[in-house]
């Protein structure tokens, strides 16, 4: 059977996303400042009303959004927002909480052990692994060039 190579090149042009990169950009900006000034609010509000020093203050701010991340994550919610904001809701840590979150959820009907317990960390894994090993080899760097005098310890 010979494929219609015009007719292919049509369907491939037509099933393909097209991006608008600045548009891309700002939705991730918006996105990404929202959520920023969402965790500068929770930090003013925990310092200010609550009389918080800055690092207790820091750490139940990003518990609350991580809870935030999940809550919304489990209300069908953030995966929206993600759609819209693409990398400015991806990369600070709810969405790395979504990514952890997400996997759980979807999974759940296959059990305990192996739908929540095995998916849990299918994408979040690769950054935690690549996260740690990272961040050991540049460790193992930093002695090393401090044995060698290069760093101060």
């Amino acid at each position: 059977m010979e494929i219609d190579k015009q007719k292919y090149g049509e369907y491939v042009k037509e099933i393909t996303p097209v991006h608008n990169l600045p548009k891309s950009m700002a939705c991730a900006f918006l996105v990404g400042g929202v959520i920023c000034v969402i965790g500068q609010f929770i930090t003013n509000f925990l310092m200010n009303r609550m009389g918080m020093e800055q690092e207790p203050a820091a750490i139940w701010n990003l518990l609350a959004l991580i809870f935030l991340s999940i809550v919304l994550t489990g209300l069908n919610i953030y995966p929206k927002i993600v759609k819209f904001g693409g990398a400015g809701a991806l990369v600070p840590i709810t969405g790395f909480a979504n990514s952890v979150v997400a996997p759980a959820i979807e999974f759940h009907a296959e059990g305990e052990v192996f739908g929540v317990g095995c998916k849990i960390f299918t994408i979040a894994g690769p950054v935690i692994l690549y996260g740690v090993l990272t961040s050991w080899v540049l460790g193992l760097i930093y002695w090393v060039g401090g044995w060698m005098g290069i760093f101060q310890l």
